[in-house]
């Protein structure tokens, strides 16, 4: 699957995009997996709090599982103005 990253996510992972082969079962899944792989990743994914996920350009949950999603994106919460 693709997995996309934005604004302070991509300045800490130093990536925009990967394409990740994963096992995992939900996005936590997928989260756990990426934080093990190297501290840049465990940095940016270090307070779950401060970041939403959207799974095929839809706004998602933590929980949710991934079967059958193409793109996973991550960022920080979205603010008006």
């Amino acid at each position: 699957m693709d997995v996309l990253y934005f604004a302070w996510v991509r300045e800490r992972i130093g990536l925009p995009r990967e394409r990740v082969e994963t096992t995992a079962a939900t996005v936590a899944d997928l989260v756990e997996e990426l934080r093990g792989r190297e501290d840049r990743y465990a940095a940016a994914f270090a307070d779950l709090s401060a970041l939403r996920v959207a799974l095929d350009q839809e706004l998602s949950e933590f929980d949710a599982p991934l079967d059958g999603v193409r793109e996973v994106a991550f960022f920080p919460p979205m603010t008006g103005g």
